[in-house]
């Protein structure tokens, strides 16, 4: 049979197809080599996010509750509707924990004296979550006000919400915009538990850390961490967990924060395609996880299953990064509000409790015991890392381990800017975080929705009008003598002024306001306000200008939030022309040059 020219193509590009798929299942490192260049995501360093020093007051032992009853252990206000609650194993939950009494509300509770059967259960997958909030929607669609499917309410990290709310209500608003999923309250903050886990160097030397592979959920609070901690030391991040690139971080996906963990204590490795400013470079590598982002219990086992790693940064510096933020069905909650509000309460009580007696806090951790079913863990367990602690690892490694903070009424009116003077350090984590995983993922997270569509205060707000005046939430206090320890990070801002003044130009709105929100996520640390100007002029004028425009910040940065910027935290330093970044000799040198440094450190 004659082969028709049309057909010997077809022939040969069949094969063509079929050598190159050859080739990369049998032979990926050849195909590197004959096509070097291929282009990938590029590794690019995280934009930066100082966080801000609103330590939750309830971060602090002691609060002022007077103490209640301990709930029962029978069940409780079982005649009822059931509210379901999806949690995951964190001990920001300690209040709810104390108010429910157990998995289910207890007799004698703080939630079934709110008239709110609550039922507890654990869920590390967001995913899950997801999809039972959505479950739960549809079936209020249909006309059941209470639905028996899905979830009523679920718990995330505050700072990994837009992710979260992208996926979600991009689903429910096909409902209709009043079945989509918002915050209405804060149960606490991690504090110190979730963490970048890494060698010791890296903690000495940030460079150290170049060419990591650390497993962890990708786009999740404690991803956050890690992103921050690279911007803050001008490190790259590479998006692309499935190659690899020496001069920046790269990450294994792990599907929760106790997988992260354990793909560490497994020795985790893999080959993959070396990338040079995302492009590959005909190279293969074999890499092994050494670095973990997790919380406890996942930083506990790092330390007792293999050890060998330690704290690097955590929510004990970022220590407003990470609230716990509760999440509902916005036309469910509407139509119950005095179920909603009940919860809350229980919840907000709770936490006061737990703040102020150590009986409160005993039971909250046995009823923490029995509802995670974590294996070998028990009320000592999650009351000793809830207090957070620092012990031998496996390797005989000291490490710092746990951390956890509950909220009662006063903080988290704090934490939703609902204190005069006071800033909204949820919206504020919730965007400056989405945009860092938006810049980093554009094609999985081009957009998500603004903060002022996925928050409701109104509940909390009515709470507040009820209870009355409340005492103020224990802020943090500085000592301005105090000398700074440790530099967490430094960072220049661009923050333009009029010509040899003191005042900000029109165009230093935005970059001001963006410094704001970053600082506002920031830790328990001090501000350093660092005042630079060109060579043009008199060196002793140039001196006195520059702090002149250091003290301009400090004095805004105060006067926008001066809960969040008490007296003591923002301390002022002038350089004048002394310390260039960039030559004077060009106009584009010197406008590097005019800047203001800001240093975040503890002291």
């Amino acid at each position: 049979m004659k082969i028709t020219p049309i057909g010997k193509l077809v022939i040969f590009l069949a094969l063509v197809v079929a050598a190159f798929f050859s080739v990369r299942r049998f032979a990926p490192d050849l195909l590197d080599r004959l096509v070097p260049g291929a282009q990938v995501r590029a590794s690019q360093v995280p934009s930066g996010a100082e966080l801000p020093n609103v330590t939750p007051a309830s971060a602090a032992s002691g609060g002022s509750a007077r103490p209640v009853t301990l709930p029962g252990s029978d069940p409780g206000c079982r005649d009822l509707p059931e509210v379901r609650f999806m949690v995951w194993a964190w001990n920001a939950q300690m209040g709810m924990m104390f108010a429910n009494g157990g998995p289910q509300a207890t007799s004698g509770s703080l939630m079934c004296q709110q008239k709110v059967n609550l039922r507890l259960v654990r869920e590390d997958d967001t995913g899950k979550m997801q999809e039972a909030l959505v479950a739960f929607a549809n079936e209020l669609a249909k006309g059941n006000a209470n639905p028996t499917k899905g979830t009523h309410f679920i718990v995330i990290m505050g700072d990994g919400a837009a992710s979260f709310f992208k996926g979600i209500n991009d689903t429910l608003s096909r409902l209709g915009p009043e079945y989509t999923a918002k915050v209405v309250g804060v149960e606490g903050y991690s504090h110190g538990e979730d963490k970048l886990m890494g060698p010791a160097d890296w903690k000495t030397s940030p460079l150290a850390s170049r060419g990591s592979l650390v497993a962890g959920v990708i786009r999740d609070g404690d991803w956050n961490i890690a992103q921050k901690w690279l911007g803050d030391n001008g490190l790259c991040n590479n998006p692309d967990e499935k190659t690899y690139d020496p001069g920046c971080m790269n990450w294994v996906a792990a599907s929760d924060y106790v997988d992260a963990a354990e793909k560490y204590v497994a020795n985790f490795c893999e080959e993959r395609p070396v990338v040079n400013a995302g492009h590959k470079t005909g190279e293969r590598r074999r890499v092994c996880v050494n670095g973990v982002v997790t919380w406890t219990p996942g930083d506990v086992t790092v330390a007792q299953k293999r050890g060998g790693l330690v704290s690097i940064v955590s929510t004990h510096e970022y220590s407003s990064q990470m609230p716990a933020v509760v999440i509902g069905i916005d036309k469910w909650m509407k139509d119950n509000r005095p179920t909603v509000e009940g919860m809350l309460s229980a919840i907000m009580a709770g936490g006061d409790q737990v703040k102020s007696s150590p009986e409160a806090l005993r039971r909250a951790s046995e009823v923490s015991a029995q509802v995670y079913h974590e294996a070998g863990a028990g009320a000592d367990y999650w009351e000793k890392y809830y207090k957070g602690t620092v012990e031998r690892d496996h390797q005989g490694v000291m490490v710092d381990l746990g951390g956890s903070s509950v909220n009662n009424l006063a903080d988290t009116l704090l934490t939703f800017g609902l204190v005069p003077g006071s800033s909204n350090l949820v919206a504020t984590t919730y965007k400056v975080f989405g945009d860092i995983a938006s810049r980093q993922y554009p094609d999985l997270l081009p957009t998500y929705p603004p903060a002022d569509q996925i928050i409701d205060t109104s509940y909390i707000q009515a709470i507040a009008a009820r209870s009355g005046p409340q005492a103020p939430a224990e802020a943090p206090r500085f000592a301005a003598s105090a000398p700074v320890g440790r530099v967490v990070s430094s960072r220049s801002w661009h923050i333009t002024f009029d010509t040899g003044r003191a005042t900000f130009s029109g165009s230093a709105q935005a970059d001001l306001e963006q410094l704001l929100r970053d600082l506002l996520v920031a830790s328990a640390t001090v501000v350093e306000v660092h005042g630079h100007t060109d060579n043009v002029g008199d060196p002793n004028k140039n001196m006195a200008l520059s702090e002149e425009r250091a003290f301009a910040v400090k004095r805004w940065l105060e006067q926008r939030s001066p809960v969040n910027f008490p007296e003591g935290r923002i301390r002022v330093f002038s350089h004048g022309q002394e310390n260039p970044l960039a030559p004077n000799s060009t106009a584009e040198g010197r406008a590097k040059n005019r800047r203001v440094d800001i240093v975040l450190g503890t002291t």
